[in-house]
C-alpha cells in the first residue's frame, strides 16, 4: 500500500508543524561543519585587550555572535589550549597582533598577560547552563526584609559590579520561594568559588574624586537625586550625534543633585583649578573621576563655570559610539544607564548573606550531560520498542518518531530564541516532555484503532485530543509552583516542561493525529 504523500504534505496541521520546525532550526542555527577559531569569552578590565578596543560579549548576544580569534601574530589558532600556549610564550611588553572574524587588533603584553578569556566556538545558538559549562552558582539572601524596588536596585548594583570586573558570562536575577522569602541568584561561568567570594563579599564603595580629593561618596547620602526621566536625561540635544572616523558618536546628559556639604567640598576642590579650552568648550583642568570599589569606572569633564561654586545641581555628560547612528544611540543610552546605576547604587543598599554556593567543573558538567543524554535516549528507545511490539505497524511508529523529534526541535528552538540556558533541570524537563509526547501518541493510536479502524475518524481524533488537553492542563498547573520552589532553582525544569507540553498540544499532537488519520483512511 503506497503512502499518500500529497495528502500528508498538503494538510494544514502538518504544514504548520514543518513551518515551526524550520523556524526552530533557524533559531538554533546548528553548525554542521564547525567554525574557525576560538570564541572570546570575556575581557579583563583595563587589560591590554580592553585598551585595544576588543569588546566583551554582551549577555544579550547569541553564542554564535561572539567574536572569534582566528590568528595570533599571523599563526592560525587551532584550539583553546593552542591559544594559551601561544599567549603564554609571548615576552612581556611585546607587540601582539590578533586577527578576529570582525577586526584586527594590536596589543602590548603586560605582566598580567593579554586579559583575554577564550572558549571553544559554540556549535549552535543553544546556551549551556552552569551545570554543563562549569562555573559557580551563588544564592544570596538579604539580611533584612526589603521591598521589590530595593531588591531590583540591588540586582542592578550586582550586575554593574560584576561587569566592572570584566565578567561577561554572568546571570543575576531576583528569585523567591513559596514562603515569600526573597533571594538573588547569581551564576558566573568560568570562575572559581574563591574569586566569587572576593567579588561579592564587600558591600561596595563608590567615590567621586577631583585630583586626589574625594568630593562625594555613594551610600552616604551625598547624592540626593539622580534623574532618570526623559525630562532631564537622554541624548544631549545641543551636541547630539555626529560622524567619526569609524562610524557615529553621540552624547548623553542627566542631572544629579548633591547635598550642600558635598557641593561645598566640590567647590573647595575646584577653587584653584585652571580653565582649559577643548573643542570650543571651557573645562577645568582636572576631571571628576568615578571609582567603584577603588576601580575607576568613568572620568567626566567639569564645566568651567563650576570652579569654586558650591552648586548642588550638576549635569553629568558622556558619550557612546557605534557603527551606525542607531547603534551609537543605543550604546550611548546604555552607557548613560550604566553610569546612573553606579551613582544610584554606589554601595549595595542592603547586606547580603550567602545561603548556598556550588562550583561545577566543565568536565563534570560534560559528564552529567553525556549521562543524561544516554539515559534519555535509552528510555525513549525502550518506549518505542514497546510501542512497536504492541502495534506492529511501521506506518504508525515512523510518524511517532518524526513527531517526537519535531517536538524536541521546537523546545530547543524556543530555548535558543529566548536565550534560556539549558541546564540539567531543563534537560530533565525535555525528557519529561518526550515521555508525555509518547504517552499522548499512544492515546491517539488507541482511540483511532478502537472499534472499526476506519469509522468516524474525526470523532475519534477529537476524543483523543480532548483527553490530551485535559492532561496538559493538569501538568501545566503542577509545573507553575516550581517557578518559585527552591528560590527559582527549578525554573528551568518548569519552563522547559511547560513550553514542550504547549508545543505538543498546539502543534505536534494535532499534526501526528492528522498523519495517522490519513494513513488509516488509505
Amino acid at each position: 500500500m503506497s503512502v499518500p504523500w500529497k495528502k500528508i504534505f498538503t494538510n494544514w496541521r502538518i504544514l504548520l508543524l514543518l513551518l515551526f520546525v524550520l523556524f526552530a532550526l533557524v533559531a538554533i542555527k546548528p553548525q554542521v561543519f564547525g567554525t574557525e577559531g576560538i570564541a572570546i569569552r570575556s575581557i579583563a578590565l583595563n587589560s591590554s585587550a580592553a585598551q585595544a578596543g576588543i569588546q566583551n560579549p554582551t549577555p544579550q548576544s547569541t553564542p554564535l555572535a561572539k567574536e572569534r580569534i582566528l590568528a595570533l601574530n599571523g599563526e592560525q589558532v587551532l584550539s583553546v589550549d593552542h591559544f594559551y600556549q601561544l599567549a603564554n610564550a609571548l615576552p612581556e611588553n611585546s607587540t601582539v597582533r590578533i586577527q578576529t572574524n570582525k577586526n584586527s587588533y594590536t596589543l602590548r603584553t603586560t605582566e598580567r598577560g593579554l586579559g583575554l578569556r577564550v572558549s571553544e566556538v559554540p556549535s549552535s545558538n543553544l546556551r549551556e547552563g552552569l551545570d554543563l559549562e562549569g562555573g559557580t552558582r551563588v544564592l544570596m539572601k538579604p539580611a533584612e526584609k526589603i521591598s521589590e524596588d530595593l531588591l531590583g536596585l540591588t540586582v542592578d548594583n550586582l550586575k554593574e559590579r560584576l561587569n566592572v570586573y570584566g565578567l561577561s558570562d554572568v546571570t543575576v536575577r531576583s528569585a523567591s520561594d513559596l514562603a515569600g522569602d526573597k533571594f538573588i541568584l547569581i551564576e558566573i561561568a568560568g570562575v572559581t568559588e574563591g574569586e566569587v567570594r572576593e567579588l561579592l563579599a564587600k558591600q561596595g564603595k563608590f567615590e567621586a574624586k577631583i585630583g586626589n580629593e574625594t568630593v562625594f561618596r555613594g551610600g552616604e547620602k551625598d547624592i540626593t537625586y539622580v534623574c532618570r526621566s526623559a525630562e532631564c536625561s537622554g541624548i544631549d540635544p545641543q551636541r547630539g550625534c555626529g560622524r567619526i572616523s569609524e562610524g557615529y558618536a553621540c552624547s548623553f546628559f542627566f542631572a544629579i543633585t548633591l547635598n550642600p556639604e558635598a557641593a561645598q567640598r566640590q567647590a573647595e576642590a575646584t577653587r584653584l583649578l585652571q580653565v582649559v579650552l577643548e573643542d570650543g568648550q571651557s573645562y577645568l583642568s582636572e576631571p571628576l573621576r568615578l571609582f567603584l570599589d577603588d576601580k575607576e569606572v568613568d572620568s567626566l569633564r567639569i564645566a568651567a563655570d563650576l570652579r569654586g561654586r558650591p552648586s548642588t545641581n550638576i549635569q553629568i555628560s558622556g558619550s557612546g559610539a557605534g557603527r551606525n547612528e542607531k547603534e551609537a544611540i543605543a550604546n550611548t543610552l546604555q552607557n548613560m544607564k550604566k553610569l546612573q546605576t553606579v551613582l544610584v547604587t554606589g554601595s549595595l543598599p542592603v547586606k547580603l548573606d550567602i545561603v548556598k554556593m556550588d562550583t561545577i567543573s566543565p568536565a563534570l558538567g560534560q559528564e552529567f550531560l553525556d549521562n543524561v543524554l544516554l539515559v534519555g535516549l535509552v528510555a525513549i528507545g525502550a518506549v518505542i520498542v514497546v510501542v512497536g511490539l504492541r502495534y506492529r505497524n511501521l506506518r504508525l511508529i515512523v510518524p511517532m518518531v518524526f513527531a517526537l523529534l519535531a517536538e524536541m526541535t521546537l523546545v530547543l528552538g524556543f530555548a535558543a530564541l529566548v536565550g534560556w540556558n539549558l541546564d540539567l533541570a531543563a534537560i530533565a524537563g525535555i525528557i519529561i516532555v518526550a515521555g508525555t509526547a509518547l504517552n499522548d501518541q499512544v492515546v491517539i493510536i488507541d482511540e483511532l484503532l478502537r472499534g472499526e479502524a476506519t469509522s468516524d475518524l474525526k470523532r475519534k481524533v477529537k476524543n483523543a485530543l480532548f483527553i490530551i488537553v485535559g492532561a496538559f492542563l493538569i501538568n501545566v498547573s503542577s509545573m507553575l509552583p516550581l517557578f518559585w520552589a527552591g528560590a527559582g532553582l527549578l525554573r528551568g525544569f518548569a519552563l522547559t516542561t511547560i513550553a514542550g507540553l504547549s508545543f505538543g498540544v498546539l502543534i505536534s499532537r494535532p499534526a501526528y493525529a492528522a498523519i495517522v488519520e490519513i494513513l488509516l483512511k488509505e
